[in-house]
């Protein structure tokens, strides 16, 4: 027993701990009710690279304009609080009217053209991410469109459904496949009605089962699909991504590491010799 409890002093002085590093968003500058895409401003034509960095992480994002048409793809972020407004024209509010917790900022993700892929840095772990829809996906599932049709259908027994496939990588983007988690952004599939939705708040998604992952990426299904693919718009809103990093000793902590294993050791070997 006296073994246990010196081998266990040991343990402790020597276990190596987790810190967790959360990314919010809050770190980048934005006016009331605004939103970045990657616009870099000016006028004319154009293709810019308008990736940035939150958080020490880096969020990808192609940003387009032609004439009276501008695209993006991949990442853009927001503080934008309209929920209540339709269409194409309100892409880039979160559905609960704020970020996650009340927060100002977060980000809005839009596929599947882009890049939308997360990457970490070496020897860290994902932890969770909150997500939630965007309001314009969810009043194209709730209402329908001129593109995408009400979920449920006019009866509210079509079993409709538009979900976030989250996959982990090893080795970035195009690594080796982890594992896979799907997170329903609206579920009609119920046989009871009542239990039918559309993700109106923040939710929390558990990634520790992707352990070993550096990079995800998310992909789409929907009920809803057409001649030219799904006709849900393909957006999701994100905030609060939670990894964890492993703290390595410098040397001095390495050193009374050693020293309190030794110590251990020793009061092990004492008490054997007086036991004898």
């Amino acid at each position: 027993m006296k073994l246990t409890l010196y081998l266990s002093v040991a343990l402790i002085a020597t276990t190596t701990s987790l810190s967790a590093q959360v990314v919010d968003f809050e770190d980048l500058t934005l006016a009331p009710n605004s939103f970045y895409n990657g616009d870099p401003g000016g006028v004319g034509d154009i293709s810019h690279d308008g990736t940035f960095v939150s958080g020490g992480i880096t969020f990808p994002n192609q940003f387009g304009r032609s004439g009276p048409f501008v695209f993006w793809d991949g990442w853009s972020y927001s503080n934008v609080t309209d929920n209540t407004t339709a269409g194409f024209g309100n892409q880039y509010s979160a559905f609960p009217g704020s970020g996650s917790g009340g927060s100002d900022n977060y980000g809005v993700s839009f596929g599947p053209f882009g890049d939308n892929s997360i990457t970490i840095p070496t020897e860290t772990t994902f932890e969770s991410i909150d997500i939630t829809n965007t309001t314009y996906a969810a009043l194209s599932m709730r209402d329908g469109d001129s593109f995408a049709k009400q979920f449920g259908g006019p009866s509210g027994n079509d079993p409709d459904f538009f979900r976030l496939i989250i996959t982990g990588l090893s080795g970035g983007p195009g690594g080796s496949v982890i594992g896979d988690i799907e997170f329903y952004l609206a579920d009609y599939r119920f046989a009871d009605n009542s239990q039918d939705f559309i993700l109106d708040e923040w939710s929390t998604v558990d990634l520790t089962s992707l352990a070993g992952a550096d990079t995800l990426t998310f992909d789409y299904e929907s009920s809803d699909v057409g001649g030219f693919g799904i006709n849900t718009p393909l957006y999701f809103a994100a905030d609060n991504l939670v990894f964890s990093s492993v703290e390595v000793p410098e040397p001095s902590s390495l050193l009374a590491m050693l020293i309190c294993g030794a110590m251990a050791l020793f009061g092990y070997r004492l008490s054997r010799r007086r036991a004898v």
